[in-house]
């Protein structure tokens, strides 16, 4: 079969690069998107548009390089799309509440709704492609979730937020809150259901008793790597792989999560629902909680990460606080093309671009992003950041001669198209 690949070259903000370029579950969406579709194609051709696909006789499938699919979601609409042996486009139910549930509804751009359906960037045509395809509607499977709890306002009274998982999952990643969705609700959190759900059989239990791995565990699905450090007491709980020639050291805990290669967690850390990019750094004490760090990423002591997403080779000062709670009777919003979008999310943290470095000691109000290469420092007239920080307003334009550090990850405009490594 054949893979043809739509380019997306729309930059996904505060990151300034594509989405096929951010990470996903430790792993480039392209990676991704490559290892899930190897299987089924032998050939692969990337294009700018749809119309641009060949017109040849032969079985393909079209993807857009924004697209974050499960395996679970491409089994499913490969094999009822050979079933029916038409041509197909994947489509959703507008009426699920998985797809558009909190802030993606405001946010999304890559869905296509029509009528009553969602159109995904997903095609499969037996004999090359044609003008007649239809809607071939993919179930989510999706079952609540509860992860937080709110003040109603009530002294006495609370509220239960909750997230819809699906089985089958797919996500068109059209803004930061998109790559949150991604790897933390789409790609964490349906294995934290499994686990929860899953009874725990006495064999189970003896396991953990008598497991003689230098560490202890709360489950029986922890996956290590070769060449780790493990203290003895460190904690793992539920769900957690990890990589090779990872460090974690005494008094860590960690659940449900994704460890990548050559992290070093170094005492007193407590990751939860995370993903902490290969290379990561977490001196003592911090933490990270629904957060996703990329590749190469340091997170300060005691600082603290709330569900956010920080860019590649950004370091979190000492003491940080990216935090989830809204403190103003006001809905959170996001940025979008240089415009405000309301989410209607009670909770989100924050997001850091690529090559950001923060001070210590700074709180990031939820909803806000930095852009990527900005410098932000401490000083007695701030310690809130309570807008979005463009690279213009970094600290380190004031500073004699740190002016004139090379600019990394541009603006789209500012840049012309870098040659792909990949393509």
């Amino acid at each position: 079969m054949r893979k043809v690949i739509i380019r997306r070259p729309q930059h996904i903000g505060p990151f300034n690069e594509p989405a096929s370029a951010l990470s996903v579950l430790d792993k480039p969406l392209w990676q991704w998107q490559q290892d899930l579709f190897a299987p089924l194609a032998a050939e692969e051709i990337v294009i700018n548009d749809f119309r641009s696909v060949p017109r040849e006789p032969v079985e393909t499938l079209i993807v857009s390089d924004n697209l974050w699919c499960s395996p679970d979601f491409v089994n499913a609409f490969m094999e009822e799309a050979r079933r029916r042996a038409h041509p197909v486009q994947a489509a959703l139910r507008a009426d699920d509440p998985a797809w558009l549930q909190q802030g993606l509804r405001a946010l999304n751009r890559s869905l296509d709704k029509r009528s009553d359906l969602l159109y995904v960037d997903l095609w499969y045509f037996p004999n090359g492609p044609t003008d007649q395809v239809e809607p071939l509607i993919i179930e989510s499977q999706a079952t609540p979730f509860e992860y937080y709890s709110v003040h109603t306002g009530d002294p006495a009274g609370q509220m239960a937020l909750r997230w819809w998982l699906p089985t089958n999952t797919v996500i068109a990643i059209d803004s930061w809150v998109h790559l949150f969705f991604a790897n933390i609700v789409f790609g964490l959190a349906p294995h934290t259901r499994d686990v929860v759900a899953a009874p725990i059989g006495a064999a189970t239990r003896l396991r953990e008793l008598f497991d003689p791995r230098p560490f202890r565990s709360a489950g029986a699905n922890v996956t290590v790597g070769e060449g780790c450090h493990i203290d003895p007491s460190v904690v793992f709980s539920g769900r957690v792989v990890v990589g090779d020639n990872v460090t974690i050291g005494p008094g860590c805990v960690v659940s449900e999560s994704i460890i990548g290669q050559g992290v070093t967690l170094a005492h007193g850390n407590a990751v939860y629902l995370s993903v902490i990019g290969r290379g990561s750094f977490l001196p003592g004490g911090a933490r990270t909680y629904f957060s996703v760090l990329m590749e190469g990423a340091m997170v300060g002591q005691n600082a603290s990460l709330e569900m956010s997403v920080i860019g590649r080779n950004s370091t979190v000062g000492a003491g940080v606080v990216f935090s989830n709670t809204n403190l103003l009777d006001l809905p959170l919003q996001v940025m979008r093309d240089e415009q405000p979008v309301q989410l209607d999310m009670p909770v989100l943290g924050g997001c850091a671009g690529h090559h950001v470095r923060i001070g210590p000691g700074l709180v990031i109000y939820p909803g806000r992003a930095i852009e990527s290469d900005v410098v932000l420092l401490p000083s007695a007239t701030r310690h809130v950041i309570m807008s979005d920080i463009g690279y213009e307003e970094s600290d380190h334009h004031a500073i004699p001669g740190a002016g004139d550090t090379p600019r990394l990850y541009p603006r789209a405009e500012d840049q012309a198209p870098p040659p792909s490594s990949r393509w």
